[in-house]
């Protein structure tokens, strides 16, 4: 099998995870661009020893890992900074280890694999990155789905979380109605509304009022992450686990935390 045919099939949820890790479409689809293309110039980079999907990932974090500041020391000198990177590099790979394995689903053996740690250093990375979730602050989340036991889920796991459901609503007008009460700090949303309404125009409508992090559940996520349009930065695959739900929502909620005030 060529090694283009190998690596196709991986490529959405290669997608879906760079998104997930940069919080940015344009940003995580550019990681992907130089991944790929990385594995075009110098393919004995890309280890044919190990399963495909594993092998990709692997490559894309030695590009990820080349190209953000925080894995290196500060540039001024500065005792405190140099600190600081430490930790902020830490708590991204805190991040890594979790979203490979409650979102992606590598197991710990594989993510240490990808990220170059031993099975063990995951397991702890993970932990670590769960105890992280506790000391977020609760936001309101506003539940667009169609399906009451998936909404129940979903609203179980969000209060778990230590945040609270303001409204849990089923098409597209319902959820417009919501935001007009009160205005949300999160949002998951369904793709296929039960007026058969979609949850991404519901959602573009939501935007145009209030801005707040959007995390899409489907269950085709590589339907969605074709390239030919606008797509969504955060995706959690039908059926979920708990853990994915929570690893994807604390990663947008902590970026969303980090962007700038408009």
């Amino acid at each position: 099998m060529s090694l283009s045919h190998e690596i196709a099939s991986h490529l959405p949820f290669l997608r879906r995870y760079a998104r997930a890790l940069t919080g940015s479409q344009a940003s995580g689809d550019a990681y992907v661009r130089a991944t790929l293309e990385a594995i075009v110039d110098s393919p004995d980079r890309y280890h044919r020893d190990m399963h495909p999907r594993v092998a990709l990932y692997r490559m894309f974090h030695v590009i990820w890992s080349g190209t953000q500041p925080a894995r290196g020391l500060a540039a001024t000198g500065e005792s405190g900074d140099r600190f600081r990177d430490r930790l902020d590099a830490l708590g991204v790979a805190r991040r890594q280890a979790l979203l490979l394995t409650a979102m992606e689903d590598f197991t710990p053996a594989e993510a240490a694999q990808i990220l170059d740690k031993t099975p063990d250093e995951i397991g702890r990375m993970v932990k670590e990155a769960l105890y992280d979730l506790v000391a977020q602050s609760p936001t309101s989340v506003l539940i667009i789905e169609d399906e009451p036991i998936i909404s129940l889920d979903l609203s179980n796991i969000v209060e778990e979380m230590g945040h609270n459901v303001f409204a849990v609503v089923r098409t597209r007008k319902e959820a417009v109605n919501a935001v007009g009460k009160w205005r949300p700090g999160l949002i998951l949303a369904d793709i296929q509304l039960a007026d058969n309404s979609s949850g991404i125009d519901a959602v573009a409508d939501i935007l145009a009022q209030v801005d707040a992090p959007v995390i899409f559940i489907t269950a085709y996520p590589e339907r969605l992450l074709t390239g030919e349009r606008p797509e969504p930065t955060f995706l959690v695959t039908k059926p979920f686990m708990a853990d994915s739900v929570k690893a994807t929502i604390a990663q947008a909620l902590l970026l969303a935390e980090d962007q700038p005030d408009a």
